[in-house]
């Protein structure tokens, strides 16, 4: 099977966990899109957004600056990761996207979550007893516009639809959706049994222990008649490459500790450590990073124990990395990871 290789971007802002210098907004806005550009020239396969609603992330409108990427990109496919469906409207995120798939000619897609923060649900005024049912409900919205320019639609928290059109259409007949999922069987399920392919979230812990909810999302589709080659898996993980592994373990583990220590303090978790990072880099731990070899293997591994995976989605951006070693990174996935990976 031929795995994409990608990247995830949260847009992180903030102080270099070495130096202590911060970026300004406009300043990582353009660091950003020389990234995902650089991506697109060394034949990366797809980039990434985040959507947040918090002071450290500049992503809290995604498609925004996916489309400024869509104009400066030719191949790369431009995705979410995730779009917080159940704090948006489906409607406009489907007109956002079909926006986005006429600027890059066909070239859009979305991951829908229900998000692992829930700022946006005070910020738009929803209720967080909500978060299952609004998610569900507008799923169920986004595939049925994806599937038709007129619906016939009702349901419990929006205004029903009643046959108007939701233009524009985009080029690509339906836009690709992905479900993003952490570690709820209840999402993987649903994930299969929509038909829908499936993005996990591993971000701690051994990638194996995900394999059970893997074969439940695809026994799951294949109850509800789904093709197997339609039911694929991509992975969303903390990766980075460097030109040796321990120089990719020094480079990332300052700003990796930063950022888990910090939401650590608001649920509860104590403060990261290197042992801890360290048990992570292991063979069977979660995280990718390592010199080019090591993290092709990685890939290789998760492939392996998650019964094959089409997608593989390598997150930098919680790293706080200088944008100089994420652009020398960016340039040896696509030039020696991706090459290795599928043994071109």
């Amino acid at each position: 099977m031929t795995i994409q290789i990608g990247c995830d971007s949260f847009a992180a802002i903030g102080p270099d966990p070495v130096t202590g210098v911060a970026r300004s907004g406009v300043e990582r806005i353009s660091d950003l899109l020389d990234e995902i550009t650089l991506a697109d020239e060394v034949g990366l396969d797809t980039f990434g957004l985040g959507e947040h609603h918090r002071a450290e992330y500049l992503d809290s409108a995604p498609v925004v600056l996916l489309a400024a990427a869509a104009a400066r990109t030719k191949n790369i496919i431009l995705t979410s990761a995730v779009t917080v469906l159940s704090a948006a409207d489906p409607v406009r995120v489907f007109q956002e996207f079909a926006t986005l798939d006429l600027i890059s000619k066909g070239r859009a897609e979305m991951v829908v979550g229900r998000g692992s923060f829930i700022e946006s649900f005070p910020l738009f005024g929803l209720e967080l007893k909500d978060y299952d049912s609004l998610f569900a409900e507008n799923l169920d919205l986004l595939m049925a516009l994806r599937e038709s320019t007129t619906v016939h639609w009702k349901g419990k928290h929006r205004a029903a639809l009643t046959g108007q059109g939701v233009y524009p259409r985009p080029v690509q007949e339906r836009i690709p959706i992905w479900l993003g999922v952490g570690g709820t069987p209840e999402s993987f399920a649903r994930a299969g049994m929509l038909g829908l392919p499936l993005m996990v979230a591993i971000i701690g812990g051994e990638p194996h222990r995900f394999r059970p909810l893997v074969d439940l999302y695809r026994e799951a589709g294949k109850r509800a008649g789904h093709k197997p080659e339609t039911l694929k898996v991509g992975v969303h993980a903390l990766g980075y490459v460097a030109a040796t592994d321990q120089q990719a373990a020094d480079d990332f583990f300052p700003g990796y500790a930063e950022a888990f220590t910090k939401i650590g303090k608001e649920r509860g978790w104590p403060p990261t450590t290197r042992r801890q990072f360290d048990a992570l880099l292991g063979d069977t731990g979660a995280l990718a990073v390592g010199g080019p070899e090591r993290v092709a293997s990685r890939v290789k591994y998760y492939d392996e124990v998650l019964g094959g995976i089409s997608r593989f989605e390598f997150q930098m951006s919680v790293a706080a990395l200088p944008h100089e070693k994420v652009l020398r990174a960016i340039r040896l996935l696509g030039e020696t990871v991706r090459p290795t990976v599928l043994g071109i």
